[in-house]
């Protein structure tokens, strides 16, 4: 009798446990569920706040040279790309765009938002797998809401689709290190990041070739350790190695003889000048860079501070922790790729603060990683205060690009302007601005070098023909358009071309950038 109620209890036991695990399978897929859609929804809202500056048609140089190749037929931009200092992927991807948009200016602008919200969806696809749910929605959160993103995700230029190829590169050279299974499509899709960061940056050429590199070491040693092992998964990465290695060198070919004549360009009349430390640590954080202020100094510099003293602290208290090599790993790629580039400088000085956006990702991820270790409280506390600097970057990015005043310029021409007016701009660039946001024909824009810039004819071509003097046009008759940020330009064409004068004239200042135009329409007679 005992022992039969002994085995009904150990029944009804078992029914409770069975239905205890089952209860708690289900709460545990229920808060799985609801962490998995605010994951999407925090992505879904962050990709509405980084699109929000992105409405708008101002341009500043480098964005100028961005549209003007853009507008050029696909198979003369390699040639056009060759005479400037970058590589040319993002071009390419800038023409596709601009294909598919009907050449539309937002269309392009959009194009620089949608690798920010790849980046956050990242979290949620490889980052969450790779290191936990916790890292991935931080991943997530901090990819669209770091300030510098926010800043740069509105640009018409490559540095934020360098940004995802670098750390899809590091990604995926991570997934080869950690999966005991050795997968080819890990390998291919390592080594076709790696070449995309190569063709868009040079700071991704030195950090897709910093990871293949330690990639190589890494594989080397262990191989050699384990050469007695059958099966010796290491020595199957190192083979593969090589060939993706040798892949990506036969994909970089074409790309050689114009980087060695970049090269020659940059060691004879580059404009970066010495590192400023303290200015590229605050961009890093800020995004905040020279007169491009989205982030009231005081409070950059606050945030820059007290974000920095963190990381450190936060390394120096978690150093040992096998939790966060990653981390570790991130921070040598990162330290390298500047090592690197500082070396290059030795000879003419490549260190730009914004190039720093390249590698924004792997410093994006090391927080990640660290603030992963802290309690919910200092979580909260310290993304509260990323989105509070990231609101402000963003307002001020709205209020900037949406102003009346930027628009005045362009309307002053488009109310008086005819086919066959000629343009004339100068070495301060403003009138480039102009020019490309009125998608005026280039065979009727001179550019007058009176600076003597060199080996710059090739480059500007697409913007119109250069000129070191006005004697090309002293024959000419009829009106042009001086566009410059004060009335030197002006004044020259007035003082250098027989039976001409002034028409009409205008002074703006636009909240853009506070870009200043003076806006001269000159009758030649």
């Amino acid at each position: 009798m005992q022992e039969k109620d002994n085995k009904e209890k150990l029944n009804r036991s078992s029914v409770i446990n069975n239905v205890e695990n089952v209860k708690n399978k289900s709460l545990i897929n229920i808060v799985n569920k609801n962490l998995n859609l605010l994951h999407i929804i925090l992505i879904i809202l962050g990709a509405v706040f980084i699109i929000l500056p992105c409405f708008h048609t101002n341009l500043w140089f480098d964005e100028s040279y961005t549209i003007s190749i853009s507008r050029k037929p696909i198979g003369e931009i390699w040639n056009f790309i060759a005479h400037d200092v970058h590589p040319v992927l993002y071009y390419y991807i800038i023409k596709i765009v601009s294909l598919l948009t009907n050449g539309s200016i937002i269309g392009m602008r959009i194009c620089s938002a949608i690798p920010v919200i790849i980046m956050s969806i990242l979290g949620y696809t490889h980052i969450k797998k790779d290191f936990g749910e916790k890292i991935g929605v931080l991943f997530s959160f901090f990819s669209i809401f770091w300030p510098t993103s926010v800043v740069y995700a509105s640009e018409l230029r490559m540095y934020t689709w360098e940004m995802l190829f670098v750390t899809l590169t590091a990604i995926y050279a991570y997934r080869i290190l950690k999966y005991r299974e050795v997968k080819n499509k890990n390998w291919v899709l390592f080594a076709l990041f790696s070449l995309a960061s190569a063709y868009t940056h040079y700071y991704g050429l030195i950090a897709s070739f910093i990871i293949n590199l330690l990639l190589l070491i890494y594989f080397s040693v262990k191989s050699h350790k384990n050469k007695e092992v059958k099966n010796n998964r290491h020595l199957k990465n190192l083979k593969r190695w090589f060939i993706s290695a040798v892949v990506q060198i036969i994909a970089y070919v074409p790309w050689i003889f114009a980087f060695i004549k970049q090269i020659k360009h940059v060691t004879e009349g580059f404009w970066i000048g010495a590192p400023n430390i303290p200015k590229i640590v605050e961009f890093q954080f800020t995004g905040n860079l020279d007169e491009t202020i989205h982030v009231y100094k005081p409070i950059a510099l606050l945030f820059t501070i007290v974000f920095l003293i963190y990381l450190i602290y936060s390394f120096k208290k978690n150093w040992n922790r096998d939790e966060i090599k990653p981390a570790k790993l991130a921070l040598l790629i990162y330290i390298l790729v500047i090592l690197v580039v500082l070396a290059f400088s030795i000879i003419r000085s490549i260190f730009y603060a914004r190039y720093l956006l390249t590698i924004t990702g792997l410093f994006i991820f090391i927080i990640c990683i660290l603030l992963s270790r802290e309690k919910g409280r200092t979580i909260f506390l310290v993304s509260t205060i990323t989105l509070v600097i990231s609101l402000i970057a963003n307002i001020n990015l709205i209020n900037e690009n949406y102003d009346t005043s930027n628009y005045e310029p362009f309307e002053y021409i488009m109310n008086d302007k005819k086919d066959e007016d000629l343009y004339i701009v100068s070495n301060d660039l403003n009138g480039f601005h102009i020019i490309t946001g009125l998608n005026i024909n280039p065979e009727k824009v001179y550019f007058l070098n009176v600076m003597n810039w060199q080996d710059i004819e090739e480059a500007y071509k697409t913007f119109g023909i250069t000129i070191n003097d006005l004697s090309v046009l002293k024959d000419y008759k009829g009106r042009i358009w001086t566009i410059s940020n004060n009335d030197d330009l002006s004044n020259e064409v007035i003082n250098n071309l027989e039976n001409s004068e002034i028409v009409k004239s205008q002074h703006f200042e636009t909240k853009y950038r506070k870009y200043n135009y003076e806006i001269v329409l000159i009758e030649k007679n």
